[in-house]
């Protein structure tokens, strides 16, 4: 043995073909949000952009459920683009007017949202915040606003506590029966140095295990130990060393699979990533018969699948290489 796997315990909370999903948090969220949404899970990812405090996180989320806009007088101008401090700069607009429409539109989906999910993922991705001196306020991002204007601070595990008590109290009032699983990202933040990096992180893990033992509802999984401990390769790293590679998001996928779905989710997508690859995949000849044939066999495959399930986007796409 060359590495020690890291071997987790089946929750008990199963998660199945139709329990629809919200993540939020860093860009972790996103890859974990591709994977559900690929192999035909409802999920809402990341909508109010990627976030990576969780000060941040826990505002937007509280916001949404009570349906609470933004204030218009905390949008500001930069660079000619209108952006709001609590949101991403992929909401960004031209004019205010449009802005306003489209973080009114994202927190009133996600209200509506959250009334029927059955789990919501939260990926922390640093303790350290940046606060706006002329409000003390902590922002989501800085939006290349001049530094000046900031006091960087690294958050304590009591702020981070006391702040998930007021939201979580906000998610049980709407959706008394929501499950939540929090996760770390393992994208490291060497703009912290690796020192603080480690801290930052440490001050999140701390945390996710003092919520998961004081919460029956909140469980904790290892994306972080998976990747540091588990993997522990930089080969298991993208090229600028600091985020996952495919392979690695891959594997922590496949262990997210085998600890929180039902058999039947699982049996599901052991046979549509088969067919999806079947689907994506580029013949020679397609007016061959062989590739006929195969598009046909293709088509009852997914014809035996879970009907409940909307497949008419693939089959459109097979249907329409049939001669």
């Amino acid at each position: 043995m060359f590495r020690t796997e890291l071997h987790i315990e089946p929750s008990a909370n199963k998660i199945g073909l139709h329990s629809p999903i919200l993540t939020i948090g860093s860009c972790f969220s996103d890859n974990i949000a591709s994977k559900l949404s690929d192999n035909k899970i409802e999920v809402l990812a990341n909508p109010f952009g990627t976030v990576y405090n969780p000060i941040s996180i826990f505002k937007l989320l509280g916001n949404a459920c009570k349906k609470e806009h933004p204030k218009t007088s905390e949008v500001i101008e930069n660079d000619g683009l209108f952006a709001h401090y609590d949101f991403h700069s992929s909401f960004s607009k031209l004019n205010e007017a449009e802005l306003t429409t489209a973080i009114n539109k994202a927190v009133d989906d996600t209200h509506e949202f959250l009334k029927k999910t059955d789990y919501l993922i939260v990926t922390f991705g640093t303790a350290f915040v940046y606060e706006l001196d002329s409000t003390a306020e902590v922002v989501a991002n800085c939006h290349k606003v001049p530094a000046k204007n900031f006091t960087k601070k690294l958050l304590t595990q009591k702020q981070v506590l006391e702040a998930f008590e007021e939201v979580y109290q906000r998610l049980m009032d709407l959706k008394p029966d929501l499950k939540i699983i929090l996760t770390v990202s393992p994208v490291r933040h060497i703009k912290d140095t690796l020192a603080l990096n480690s801290v930052s992180k440490s001050t999140l893990r701390l945390t996710c295990h003092t919520l998961e033992n004081q919460y029956d509802n909140v469980e904790y999984f290892p994306s972080y130990e998976l990747v540091m401990d588990d993997l522990r390769d930089y080969r298991f790293y993208k090229s600028d060393m600091l985020h996952p590679s495919a392979e690695a998001q891959d594997y922590i996928w496949s262990k997210f699979l085998s600890t929180y779905f039902d058999d039947q989710t699982q049996s599901f997508i052991k046979e549509w990533v088969k067919i999806k690859a079947a689907i994506d995949h580029r013949p020679f000849n397609p007016a061959s018969e062989k590739h006929q044939q195969f598009i046909k066999a293709t088509i009852e495959k997914i014809e035996l699948l879970p009907q409940e399930i909307s497949f008419s986007q693939e089959l459109e796409t097979l249907r329409n290489q049939l001669l």
